[in-house]
């Protein structure tokens, strides 16, 4: 099995523990203070990848560097309306697949920015992201849209301009650096929130538990897809296959969590994860030599590294 399958695998397991975890945690901490505690677990990640040997880049480092902590901000931003949507009672396995068909306002905003084309599959994926939200859309609260549904529009949005933002960063640094300063974002919004908020006077341990892994996990999937690439993986490959983690948060939200899933989510849940596939097929002519990859804002958004890169964190 090569090694970048394994690392993708990795980075699909880490989100899709990443993206139940706050439902886990529930009303214990607020969505603020998840954000805040859960970036003590993306230290350790964020030192490895400081020390990384591929933190080189062009005559367009500082231009690339504020546009990845850009997208860092986004997404961490974007973080927190996730948590606050899973605490107000939506359904985890259903919040997961609809929320991670992020990558449309991506693509359209590349289209419209950027020039870019999109492909036969691409237009079929954009087609099944409406799809999607039809199937979503609660009917018997009887609004034209549902409340959560709504909600869930801020977390896609903020994630999909920041993967466009690191998209473009990628073009002046490298992934490694990228996802560095991605990461290095969310270290002043959380001493901001810190300064704006109290900490509970008691947490549990279990809790503090849980809103470490939460900001491990996330950072993890992102060293995780870094390290895929540096194995000589496809990007065209690599981002279908990472954004699919919802194959893994949904089973843990049936099972552990007991969440029950009516037919109409179920076909709402296959066509989102039939739309971030289709989405993230890029032509092999279209497809840019740095390409860059959702954290999370799903998450995040993630930042996709040159598959020639080699790196070691």
């Amino acid at each position: 099995m090569p090694r970048w399958f394994i690392w993708t695998l990795l980075a699909l397991l880490f989100w899709g523990v990443w993206a139940l975890l706050a439902k886990v945690i529930g009303d214990a901490l607020t969505p603020a203070q998840n954000q805040v505690l859960s970036t003590i677990g993306m230290v350790p990640v964020i030192v490895g990848v400081a020390f990384s040997r591929n933190l080189g880049a062009s005559g367009g480092q500082l231009r690339g560097s504020i546009l990845a902590f850009a997208a860092g901000l986004l997404g961490c931003v974007g973080n927190i309306f996730y948590y606050r949507l899973l605490n107000s009672g939506a359904k985890a396995a259903t919040v997961i697949p609809f929320t991670a068909i992020y990558p449309l306002i991506t693509v359209l905003l590349a289209v419209l920015f950027l020039k870019e084309k999109l492909n036969r599959i691409q237009l079929f994926g954009v087609a099944l992201s409406f799809v999607a939200i039809y199937l979503f859309n609660v009917v018997q609260e009887q609004r034209v849209v549902s409340t959560w549904l709504m909600l869930a529009l801020i977390p896609i949005s903020l994630w999909g301009v920041a993967g466009l933002l690191q998209k473009i960063s990628t073009n002046s640094i490298s992934g490694e650096l990228s996802t560095l300063w991605f990461l290095l974002a969310f270290v002043p919004v959380a001493l901001c929130l810190l300064a704006m908020r109290e900490l509970p006077h008691r947490i549990e341990a279990k809790t503090w538990l849980f809103v470490i892994l939460l900001g491990l996990t996330l950072a993890l999937g992102n060293l995780a897809i870094l390290l895929a690439f540096a194995n000589q993986g496809k990007a065209s490959i690599i981002v279908p296959l990472s954004g699919l983690y919802p194959i893994v948060s949904i089973p843990i939200a049936v099972i552990i969590l007991r969440e029950h899933i009516g037919l109409r989510e179920f076909f709402g849940i296959v066509v989102a994860l039939a739309a971030v596939a289709a989405i993230s097929v890029e032509s092999k002519a279209s497809a840019p030599a740095p390409v860059a990859a959702r954290v999370d804002a799903r998450p995040t958004t993630l930042a996709e590294a040159r598959p020639t890169t080699h790196t070691e964190a």
